[in-house]
């Protein structure tokens, strides 16, 4: 940990767990009788998707695509960039996009424009966080583990300073 800073846990292993089996039970009764295209957000979506997917009762394709807003940072730039397209063909098919954490929106949004492009069946938005707080986009997801304040929030694939991904927990830093 920094130092000056303690961790303060919002979500401990236990209630990541429940609420991830809680999804993957709901995402699989919805899709029931189909196959998705599960495609994770790179980077800070990788554990909630293998976590996720390893719930999904169902038949899915993992596939990954990397995107870019925040640098280094604590706070989006507003300027996202497709780094990695999937490789996936997700035409006619239901594509469920994972990622960490939804907050701007913006993201999220670009990444649904892109897929539509492809001509998918469906798509749907899961997200372990929800910060509707801070929206800028006309975008809402359609499966939500928590939803939480304006807070900056680590572990769980959330990093500060590309560090603290693999902590099992997600916290915020108390000064």
């Amino acid at each position: 940990m920094e130092r000056n800073k303690q961790p303060k846990i919002l979500f401990d292993q236990n209630q990541i767990a429940e609420k991830v089996k809680e999804l993957g039970k709901k995402i699989s009764r919805d899709f029931y009788g189909d196959d998705i295209i599960a495609i994770c957000l790179l980077r800070g979506g990788f554990v909630f998707t293998a976590d996720l997917v390893r719930e999904l009762k169902i038949p899915v394709n993992v596939d990954f695509m990397t995107t870019s807003s925040y640098g280094h940072g604590e706070m989006s730039s507003g300027i996202v960039e497709i780094i990695n397209d999937i490789r996936a063909d997700v035409k006619g098919k239901h594509v469920l996009i994972i990622d960490d954490i939804m907050d701007s929106g913006n993201t999220m949004k670009k990444v649904v424009e892109f897929i539509e492009k492809k001509e998918p069946k469906s798509i749907k938005i899961c997200v372990m966080l929800d910060k509707p707080s801070r929206r800028e986009s006309d975008i809402s997801p359609d499966y939500v583990g928590f939803t939480i304040p304006d807070v900056f929030i680590v572990g769980y694939g959330l990093n500060y300073g590309e560090y603290y991904r693999n902590a099992p927990y997600i916290f915020t830093f108390d000064e």
